[in-house]
């Protein structure tokens, strides 16, 4: 094998394939990344795979002889990553041989390897027609929802993200048991790559773990592209192929959870109030709050059109501030996990939000204002002594 490619080129697809490179492989060659130089198409191939998690992508390279090897991934990056951008990296290997040399202008490394044969190939499942999904729409969709995934091994089903495809819309749904985010996208499905449907004519759906979907979402954001993705499914195999890039994840078992039923039909009280005001009096009193088990009260008033954030840390000190609302129901008060409430706002692009109740006790629900339900959010409030 012999190549000469942009050192920058290779240090980006280095660093975007370290995240699959198993931190604590069950047999050395999930350590290494493996390189695959094909004179044919003038391209070099980096493939990590961790078992779970597999990423492959590509970059342009002057092959002189095609072949295969793989290199210890975290040493070979960093010595890439701290070579000069201004030249040409040349590798080179020897056939038959399990060493590498990676010559720059600034000098030479010689580094060794193990054998492409020994390392494990990519679960590839493509049969059957692919989904083929806007990336963009996928983005948005992963970027509202990721962050409220559980991270509690136990609740396996909950450490994903549920994918639900219904003619051209995507929905995008995660909770941890606590809080639940909803995502929905219309006009998500490209042309030419209609949902199926699965045994029974229920739409496809498919659970992916979170941990899979945020490098998935980093992939996509890295290189903006309008060209949509294709994703394939089989055999608890989730397969992304997208530009000259493949991702491949483990789909989690089990039926997710029905949330549409935790979500309340109508509600008595809504507060209404600009999201960043709102925002950031909670930033303010959450320093207080996160002394004493992150809990802030929330309490409306609707005489005055103001909703009063409170936070009290017993033997620290108190905190309070109001914020102008639009108010319609009787006042209450609340109380919630303030990282909670945080979260969802920070998922919200709207001007505007409400936070819609029936009870102190009862799960709440923020929705961005002028999205017709596109984004759903429900936390559940702390239960706290009177």
């Amino acid at each position: 094998m012999k190549l000469v490619c942009s050192q920058a080129e290779l240090s980006s697809s280095l660093q975007l394939i370290s995240r699959a490179v198993a931190a604590r492989p069950t047999h050395p060659v999930l350590a290494n990344v493996l390189l695959t130089a094909d004179a044919a198409t003038g391209r070099l191939s980096l493939t990590g795979f961790d078992l779970s998690l597999g990423i492959q992508t590509s970059l342009p390279a002057a092959v002189e002889s095609s072949g295969a090897i793989t290199l210890p991934a975290r040493l070979f990056g960093e010595i890439v990553s701290r070579l000069s951008a201004d030249s040409p990296l040349t590798l080179s290997c020897t056939e038959g041989e399990e060493q590498v040399e990676l010559t720059s202008l600034s000098g030479s490394y010689r580094m060794r390897g193990m054998p492409a044969e020994d390392f494990p190939d990519l679960p590839l499942a493509q049969s059957g027609t692919p989904i083929r999904l806007n990336a963009e729409s996928l983005v948005k969709g992963l970027r509202a929802t990721l962050f409220a995934s559980s991270s509690d091994e136990a609740k396996q089903l909950l450490t994903g993200v549920h994918l639900r495809l219904a003619e051209h819309s995507l929905e995008c749904a995660a909770t941890d048991g606590h809080r639940l985010a909803v995502q929905r996208l219309e006009n998500a499905v490209a042309p030419g790559g209609e949902a199926p449907l699965s045994e029974g004519g229920e739409p496809f759906a498919v659970t992916v773990p979170s941990r899979s979907l945020r490098e998935l979402e980093r992939l996509l954001s890295g290189r903006p592209s309008d060209e949509p993705l294709s994703l394939f499914c089989e055999r608890g195999q989730v397969v992304v192929l997208w530009a000259d890039q493949v991702l491949t994840s483990r789909s989690l078992d089990g039926t997710y959870p029905n949330y549409r039923q935790l979500l309340p039909e109508t509600f008595s009280r809504s507060l209404r109030v600009d999201r960043r005001a709102f925002t950031a009096s909670l930033e303010r009193v959450a320093v207080l709050a996160d002394q004493h088990n992150n809990v802030v009260k929330i309490s409306s008033d609707p005489v005055a059109g103001q909703v009063q954030i409170r936070a009290d840390a017993q033997d620290v000190g108190s905190g309070s501030e109001a914020v102008a609302a639009t108010i319609e129901g009787d006042a209450i008060e609340i109380a919630f996990n303030v990282r909670y409430l945080l979260d969802g706002l920070k998922a919200i692009g709207s001007e505007q939000v409400v936070l819609q109740c029936n009870g102190p006790t009862t799960p709440a629900v923020l929705v961005p204002v002028g999205e017709d339900g596109a984004f759903t959010y429900l936390v559940m409030p702390v239960q706290i002594s009177s």
